[in-house]
């Protein structure tokens, strides 16, 4: 089943209502296909992800689907999909993007004006008109689809900034439903939220949601204060529990909304924070593993049995501050604070949107300064920075975290953040330090993380150094705060937290 690539009038009655009691909303499906080049055959196989393996419970308890884009730009039907076993237990329903889609509506509005602007503009954003009038369209046809999908009353969680204008229009269809919306990536605040031309559309279309979720304090009141400067009614809590879980305490269900916003029709719409998580019991079973402990003894082995191993993991973006860590590991290296003999370092940028420019000349100054480490630092057959730009399994991942003395994240800006909290999770001993950025969602929770300013190479090389020389008792006291942290907050009460608030908004 699929819609024309143009928008479309739709009144929805009763004949159109589906049967999935639970609708998740999202830019991709959580499943990945492979095609046989000889035979031309597709299979398909479940995606790893937080999200996913959050909600998939629910899903399969409430006769769920999942709307999403497949992944290619080539059309794919309704009966082509995968069926709910190769899915991993979801009903996936596809929404079909064309090149000019994938082009402006994921590539420009969504990555190119948006994603800078939400992050602070990094980079400057982009704003094109033509964009903007294909995100309308890809906007109602994700709308359409999550219409004809969910049953009378059910339950739509529409996720993340390329679905903005999801939820009012799904509203003006279907008023029967109860609608939830997820931020993640940071929301702005007002003076550069203003710049975008079609500012009120897009929270218009936001405020069609009973629930708005972000996953720090920062985002719900940016978010909060934009929609009072443009003369919304809003209400928020200012109550002494409300402050005490946006300082990163578990707090109960019903204490996470921290504004409403009446809407002219008197419907209200709750704000919240929410931040999101990972599995945290299912990283550390991996990390403590037979097999990854093998991994890990054979991986520091192979890198020449540093002293102190650092690592990043990361998408390569602009956004993460991969080149701002490198600079600072030169750094440390060029003062002789840090001896070459001692360290290693592995960088993993996995490749990210390499068709924009921003992302190519990303990579290019990261690539240029670890071949310019390596050519001062290395010793023959041992290079001092390993770089990796693709990616690696799950297993891998966890395996490399469980080896590293030191973790880099160095993010400029990040919504949350998780390679942080895996990281955590993958030393549940108290072992290891984690270098975390200000900057990110995780260190609103995460604080015994040794904190750092990425916009100054000093702060970076001071939380490196201050990782490797603080006594071992304080280390381990650190580690093992942040991972009882991790280990109560995990992404199972991050999604009951959520959807808690959208069953309250619905009675």
């Amino acid at each position: 089943m699929t819609t024309s690539p143009e928008s479309t009038e739709h009144t929805t009655s009763e004949a159109d209502f589906g049967s999935a009691d639970f609708v998740v909303v999202a830019n991709r499906l959580p499943v990945d296909s492979q095609k046989d080049p000889e035979t031309g055959e597709v299979t398909w196989s479940p995606s790893p992800g937080g999200l996913v393996t959050a909600l998939r419970p629910v899903l399969e308890a409430n006769s769920g689907a999942w709307v999403g884009w497949p992944g290619s730009t080539e059309p794919v039907q309704l009966e082509d999909m995968p069926s709910a076993e190769e899915a991993g237990g979801l009903h996936a329903i596809p929404v079909n993007l064309d090149e000019e889609d994938f082009a402006q509506f994921y590539e420009g509005f969504s990555n190119a004006t948006l994603w800078p602007l939400y992050h602070d503009l990094i980079v400057p954003p982009r704003f094109e008109r033509d964009w903007w009038e294909r995100y309308q369209t890809v906007n109602q046809r994700f709308a359409e689809q999550s219409a004809r999908s969910a049953s009378e009353g059910a339950t739509v969680w529409v996720q993340d900034y390329q679905l903005h204008l999801v939820p009012q229009l799904l509203r003006e269809q279907r008023p029967d439903l109860c609608i939830g919306f997820f931020l993640h990536i940071p929301f702005p605040n007002p003076e550069l939220f203003r710049q975008l031309p079609w500012r009120k559309e897009l929270l218009e279309g936001t405020l069609g949601a009973d629930v708005i979720g972000f996953h720090t304090q920062d985002g719900a009141r940016n978010f909060l204060d934009t929609l009072r400067a443009l003369d919304y009614t809003v209400e928020t809590d200012d109550d002494e529990e409300s402050a005490e879980f946006l300082r990163g305490a578990r707090m109960p269900e019903d204490s996470c909304i921290v504004g409403r916003v009446i809407m002219p029709d008197e419907r209200v719409a709750r704000v919240g924070v929410f931040p999101i998580s990972i599995d945290s019991q299912k990283v550390k079973d991996q990390s403590y593993s037979g097999e990854t402990m093998a991994a890990t003894t054979q991986l520091r082995a192979q890198l020449g049995s540093p002293k102190i191993l650092l690592t990043g993991v990361d998408r390569m973006d602009y956004t993460k501050g991969i080149l701002h860590r490198l600079l600072a590991v030169e750094s440390l290296m060029d003062s002789g604070d840090l001896s070459p003999a001692d360290i290693v370092m592995v960088q993993v940028a996995t490749p990210s949107r390499e068709r924009l420019e921003d992302y190519r000349r990303t990579r290019e100054e990261v690539e240029r300064v670890v071949s310019r480490i390596n050519g001062n630092y290395a010793q023959l057959g041992r290079p001092l920075v390993h770089y990796i730009h693709h990616g690696l399994p799950f297993a891998e991942i966890v395996g490399l975290y469980a080896a590293t003395d030191i973790m880099l994240v160095t993010a400029i800006k990040d919504g949350m953040n998780l390679v942080a909290k895996e990281y955590v999770a993958s030393h549940a001993d108290g072992s290891g330090a984690l270098v975390l950025s200000e900057f990110t969602g995780a260190a609103t929770q995460l604080t015994q993380a040794y904190l750092c300013n990425p916009h100054d190479n000093q702060s970076i090389c001071d939380a490196i150094l201050l990782a490797i020389k603080e006594p071992t008792v304080a280390r381990r006291e650190r580690m093992l705060e942040m991972w009882k942290h991790v280990e109560e907050n995990d992404v199972d009460y991050w999604a009951s937290t959520f959807l808690h608030q959208l069953k309250e908004a619905r009675q």
